[in-house]
């Protein structure tokens, strides 16, 4: 059992890292002018992601997602899914990409150690795909999934924010994409962030209206694995696919936390819209701070908040979802 537990009994099997905050899409909902550099110190090198690592395990951790930005921008990641992957105790190891460098890289991603993929494929219309991350870039995601089902992944799942009117009329396609197809596609509603005030009052869906709908369809509601992340997940008789649904606005939507999250310059961050981070990186520079490493994110879980504020406004510290890995 996972050692790190809070104080309302939530426990931690689930790591999300970030390796970078650079992405090369323009999406409407996170970056739409693009990802600006602001000259700050570098994103943790891969001997800190090492011992990083190995000390969420030490602390029962077992799965872990490589996050970014585009973490497929890190020239190493490779090197860095390899050594995840080495750590004794890790069983799973997943990565969210937005998929353009899916073609050139999966399978060296696969032989390095990746057990599941996740893609953000925000629309299946190429043209709406484009309009909403900046890029023309469907074609090329769309091959790389291809590729992607044929490596053997424990799991291929694909994320769409949903948006009104941009995306929120594709709900028949998508049950014509998982008809086939063994895949997941997870619907996430749309957040609050500290950047996004205008442009979420414009595109917010509430995520309840799209789970009525596919209740009324046949679809039925799963049991949720110990360490998955936040998606309520609906199968269907006659699909081979599955459909989550992230609604960070549903009541109780905090009560199954399982995740940490570690951004790309080595601050720990107990929720996504927390009000603070703890520094680790000081820690991260030699093996000999080890047990300290572990004392300090073991201490900081008795500060971990029982629910998020979005309901009120509250979108904490986090001025984007690339600053932090979403």
């Amino acid at each position: 059992m996972s050692t790190l537990v809070d104080g309302f009994g939530r426990t931690f099997p689930y790591l999300r890292l970030s390796l970078t905050e650079a992405c090369n899409f323009r999406c409407s909902y996170c970056l739409p002018e693009g990802y600006q550099a602001d000259g700050r110190p570098t994103f943790l090198a891969l001997d800190e992601i090492r011992r990083l690592v190995r000390a969420f395990v030490a602390l029962g951790m077992r799965k872990i997602r490589l996050t970014g930005g585009e973490p497929s921008l890190r020239k190493d990641l490779p090197e860095i899914i390899a050594a995840v992957a080495a750590t004794p105790g890790v069983q799973k190891i997943a990565i969210t990409t937005n998929g353009c460098l899916l073609p050139r890289h999966v399978r060296i991603w696969r032989e390095a150690g990746l057990t599941a993929l996740n893609v953000s494929v925000d629309s299946l219309d190429p043209a709406s795909f484009a309009a909403i991350t900046g890029h023309d870039r469907f074609a090329e995601v769309s091959e790389g999934l291809e590729i992607a089902q044929t490596l053997g992944f424990d799991a291929v799942k694909l994320n769409a924010v949903l948006l009104r009117g941009l995306n929120d009329d594709e709900l028949p396609a998508w049950c014509d994409y998982l008809r086939e197809r063994d895949v997941s596609v997870r619907f996430i509603e749309l957040m609050r962030t500290g950047d996004n005030k205008d442009y979420f009052e414009r595109h917010h869906v509430r995520a309840d209206a799209l789970e009525k709908r596919l209740r009324d369809a046949g679809w039925l509601l799963q049991p949720r694995a110990a360490d998955a992340g936040p998606a309520r997940e609906y199968a269907h008789p006659q699909h081979r696919g599955r459909i989550g649904v992230i609604a960070p606005y549903s009541k109780d939507f905090c009560a199954g936390c399982n995740r940490l999250r570690v951004t790309a310059r080595g601050d720990l961050r107990l929720c996504l819209f927390g009000e603070f981070g703890v520094s680790l990186r000081p820690l991260l520079q030699s093996d000999d701070d080890f047990d300290a490493l572990v004392a300090r994110i073991a201490m900081q879980l008795g500060l971990k908040a029982a629910g998020h504020g979005l309901h009120e406004g509250n979108t904490g510290i986090t001025p984007h979802l690339a600053s932090i890995g979403g």
